[in-house]
């Protein structure tokens, strides 16, 4: 009577087995070196829904939305309950095309959290509260910098722009999360170039309207265009920042 359950357990343990055997090409000799490690994410993108509950984001994020199949690391309810979705060492689809800095896949090099907002409404604390803890879970147990912390915007002026002038950069780096301009700094020196300050930080250039308006939803609480004083001088702050 318990040949059939030890069948089972036999099988499960062999597809368990099966499931870490490592990738190997079958035009080499496979010769095993302990020296290397997991690829690790070195973003973490932060995204709002612009859906109406978690339930509908749950769905979209295990199946598709209307440009094709989509999906996050995790996913955050406005009342701070965290789900996960994906795998850390796994790649999720959630970035799409854009850069940051030097990375043109953020797909490849980071994680995606989503968090359950339509994008007219303030982010409840409970939910900003539980992002924070996140993140300093992930930013201590994956290694990614704490200032490396980017909207979806951030990476695609322009196609995105999530998570919106509503969402509370400031305090994310009150906690310790992300960059934010000291009050103190003065204003730029002669020749300053806002547009190389906005290569420096990260964000791409090749539409300078479209990053211009990204940088100020993060920054100034705003979509608009223009830079004024106020902008070179948080601009010279985010770069002084990063030397």
């Amino acid at each position: 009577m318990l040949r059939k359950p030890l069948i089972a357990l036999a099988c499960t343990v062999l597809l368990a087995a099966c499931a870490h055997v490592p990738e190997r090409n079958p035009m080499a000799t496979w010769v095993p070196s302990d020296n290397h490690d997991a690829r690790r994410p070195t973003v973490i993108v932060l995204h709002y829904t612009e859906q109406d509950s978690v339930e509908q984001s749950l769905r979209t994020l295990r199946t598709r939305n209307s440009g094709g199949r989509v999906s996050s690391h995790y996913l955050i309810g406005a009342d701070g309950r965290i789900y996960q979705l994906v795998a850390d060492s796994e790649r999720a689809w959630h970035a799409g095309a854009g850069r940051w800095g030097q990375i043109t896949d953020l797909n490849s090099a980071s994680i995606g959290i989503e968090l359950d907002n339509n994008g007219r409404t303030p982010f409840a604390q409970p939910q900003i509260d539980s992002l924070i803890r996140l993140l300093d879970d992930l930013t201590a147990r994956l290694r990614i910098p704490r200032t490396q912390i980017i909207g979806h915007s951030d990476l695609a002026p322009g196609r995105k722009i999530d998570p919106g002038p509503l969402f509370p950069w400031r305090q994310l780096a009150e906690a310790g999360f992300g960059i934010w301009p000291a009050a103190d700094t003065p204003p730029p020196p002669p020749g300053f170039d806002p547009m190389q300050a906005l290569r420096v930080i990260g964000y791409p250039t090749d539409n300078p309207q479209a990053a211009i308006r990204s940088y100020r939803m993060r920054f100034r609480g705003d979509d608009r265009p223009e830079l004024d004083a106020e902008d070179l001088r948080i601009l010279h702050a985010l770069t002084v920042l990063r030397d």
